[in-house]
């Protein structure tokens, strides 16, 4: 999907309608911000608020998603189009997860055995040591590498008001986490919270 064109669209569609960015947030319960953030193509509404906006703006959510106006004869080719650009967006996303676990594991594999020849075997200190920072060079280097893939696989989802995002880079590596939440502060609404991590924008 192309969010720079869905966000113009509705930026066009809203203003069809007259309304402000603060009229159309107040009609879908949200704040003008969000609005503001959907219409220079910086996120895009939650799934929640497609059918509602699609409503308010008196457009199909194909329509959205296509970032146009779309006519009968081309509705259903618009619809499988948008149907395959979402399921690979989600391929593309676990894909890098899996690459950003790949890295990791290989990063463990390559680090381990120099530390392992540094504890066992005899060397001078010199040596020694030079085996031990370039172990941790590796090690740096691999989660950098895995965390950027991670990070820009897919987005956060708020479970306050179900807004998508990706996090700054700083945000990322700060914020605490398990396996598939990191605890952010989500833009649209500021809370504080553990966000699910989902496959798709």
């Amino acid at each position: 999907m192309d969010q720079l064109l869905i966000g113009r669209f509705i930026a066009t569609e809203r203003k069809r309608k007259a309304y402000t960015q603060k009229q159309l947030a107040e009609k879908l319960g949200i704040s003008d911000k969000t609005v503001s953030k959907w219409e220079r193509g910086n996120g895009f509404p939650d799934v929640s608020l497609l059918l509602p906006l699609c409503k308010e703006l008196e457009i199909t959510v194909n329509e959205l998603l296509s970032g146009e106006r779309v006519s009968e004869e081309d509705y259903r080719k618009k619809a499988e189009e948008n149907m395959v650009n979402l399921v690979k967006e989600a391929q593309e996303s676990k894909k890098k997860m899996i690459l950003s676990a790949m890295v990791v594991l290989l990063t463990l594999l390559a680090a381990i055995p120099l530390f392992v020849l540094s504890g066992y075997l005899a060397m001078e200190s010199w040596m020694r040591v030079c085996l031990n920072i370039l172990g941790l060079c590796i090690i740096l280097i691999g989660v950098l590498i895995a965390c950027v893939l991670d990070r820009e696989a897919g987005a956060y989802e708020c479970p306050e008001c179900k807004n998508r995002f990706i996090p700054t880079m700083k945000e990322y590596l700060m914020g605490p986490h398990t396996i598939m939440r990191r605890k952010l502060v989500c833009p649209n609404c500021g809370a504080h919270k553990y966000c699910k991590k989902v496959l798709t924008r």
